[in-house]
């Protein structure tokens, strides 16, 4: 006899019961690691050497100081760590810390070793402006504008310098660029600088617009972005804007950038050995200033291009480096300063869009938490806001890729396929309508059939680009400092 076939019904309670037997689980995401914990053993020690028994300059006479007190030796200007000293450094420093929005207490970026942040690059030459498609220096303006565009992106964390505005006075210009970021931007602001000075006088604008510096000191926002000058110095500016920085609980990143054959051994693993001391021997000068204050892990090993003598961004090694600096950051439990969205190509090309997606996706599968110089042409020495565009895209796409998948119940959908059976359609089903908005959608990039696609002016990538990075600039409104914040900005610059 022919068995009967069981009904729909019947098919739905078999399903479910199977289902109901499998657990809920969150999504599973793709990962990127490299180091076994005997590796990054291994690179700890090897960086504990370098510290014991080669040691690093320090040119400040107040960091010296405060090392010889901690129990480091000093000889001179030359300091050798013990690896009980880096180990309690170490110890001492937060394994997490937040920046906020300027003025208020919520929360924009949380610094856990989690998360992962993008933000432009800091003081390039050059700007490739996108209303004209030429290149020329950058004006206070052009800045301006730039800083606007990165507060309209999403997926733009962060606010960092971009440009040297050459209409300001050169010797301060570093100020007239805070100045600009805090009025044109709510987004937290990372901040270079050239000494103590101009870092007092930032915090000072800071201060003013977040309600004082006790204000900023619990709810920050800004970081200082300093290093150490490789190899195993620490200058008398950097350790000065570090002590600053420890003394006002300012955050910091003190990373050094070890170049391969030119200031670093030409090896990977040297290099990262290197700055790996480097950053290290930093952080037990600002912990011993002033323990638990926030300290950002990270180092910008990169390589000297041996054919064309130029520092190079897009280059599989460097993207090395930063899967082992996030290694070493989970290893140390501190958060991770990492770089992306950044070209050595000249112009917005192919090269420029493989390089960002590359180092794009090696931060968000290694999680370096707080990345910087999205926009970077020319190896750093130009800014191209359409770049920034087309970044804030590459992120938006493999920050879905990263968020990885389901396998719970409701993912699984084995009552809905029970549903629909063989030969039906899935198109109109209450699980789609429900799900479909989870799926990434692309602002810039064309998915259009070809007959829609040349109907509407048979636009390339670059042409959208430049459209939509046009009028983020011209349309996109920021909440505007007070007029009192603005006039104490004005008097701070005019150094009254």
């Amino acid at each position: 006899m022919k068995p009967r076939r069981k009904s729909r019904r019947s098919q739905r309670q078999t399903l479910s019961q199977v289902s109901a037997s499998l657990p809920d689980l969150p999504h599973i995401r793709p990962k990127l690691t490299m180091l076994e914990r005997e590796d990054r053993l291994r690179l700890h020690q090897a960086s504990l050497h370098i510290l014991r028994e080669i040691g690093v300059q320090v040119h400040s006479p107040k960091a010296l100081e405060i090392l010889r007190k901690g129990g480091a030796a000093v000889s001179g200007e030359n300091v050798k760590f013990s690896s009980s000293l880096v180990e309690w450094a170490l110890a001492s420093a937060p394994s997490k810390f937040n920046l906020y929005k300027r003025g208020t207490s919520e929360v924009a970026l949380k610094l856990d070793g989690e998360e992962v942040y993008f933000g432009p690059g800091s003081d390039t030459f050059r700007y490739l402006d996108p209303r004209t498609g030429t290149r020329h220096n950058f004006s206070l303006g052009d800045i301006s504008e730039c800083y606007r565009l990165c507060d309209a992106l999403p997926e733009i964390g962060f606010i960092m310098s971009i440009g040297v505005p050459r209409d300001v006075p050169q010797e301060n210009y570093y100020r007239h660029q805070f100045a600009a970021m805090l009025r044109n931007s709510t987004k937290p602001i990372v901040i270079v600088c050239d000494s103590r000075e101009d870092m007092e006088a930032n915090t000072m604008m800071a201060a003013a617009a977040a309600g004082g510096l006790d204000k900023l000191s619990e709810y920050p926002t800004i970081l200082l972005y300093s290093e150490p000058s490789t190899p195993l110095q620490h200058s008398f500016e950097a350790a000065e804007k570090l002590l600053f920085c420890a003394e006002n609980r300012i955050p910091v990143t003190h990373s050094p950038a070890p170049m391969m054959g030119g200031t670093a051994p030409i090896t990977l693993a040297g290099a990262v050995a290197l700055g790996n001391a480097e950053m290290l021997s930093g952080l037990v000068m600002h912990q011993l200033c002033n323990p638990g204050a926030p300290f950002l892990y990270g180092h910008g090993v990169h390589h000297l291009d041996m054919q064309t003598m130029v520092s190079v961004y897009g280059a599989p090694e460097y993207q090395l480096a930063r899967v082992m600096a996030a290694e070493m950051g989970r290893f140390y439990n501190m958060p991770v300063w990492g770089y992306a969205g950044h070209s050595d190509s000249k112009v917005l090309d192919g090269q420029a869009a493989v390089d960002a997606q590359f180092s794009v996706q090696t931060a968000l599968m290694a999680k370096t938490n707080l990345n910087h110089d999205v926009g970077y042409l020319e190896s750093g020495l130009t800014n191209s806001p359409e770049l920034m565009v087309l970044t804030n895209e590459i992120i938006s796409q493999t920050r879905r890729f990263t968020a990885g998948v389901r396998l719970d119940d409701e993912a699984l959908a084995l009552d809905v396929i029970a549903d629909v059976g063989p030969g039906g359609e899935f198109l109109s089903h209450e699980h789609s309508l429900a799900h479909w908005r989870e799926l990434w959608l692309p602002q810039i990039f064309d998915r259009q059939r070809l007959e829609t696609w040349e109907q509407q002016g048979s636009k390339s990538v670059n042409d959208r680009l430049r459209e939509v990075t046009i009028a983020l600039m011209d349309e996109h409104k920021v909440e505007p400092l007070s007029d009192s914040v603005d006039s104490e900005l004005d008097r701070i610059l005019a150094g009254e």
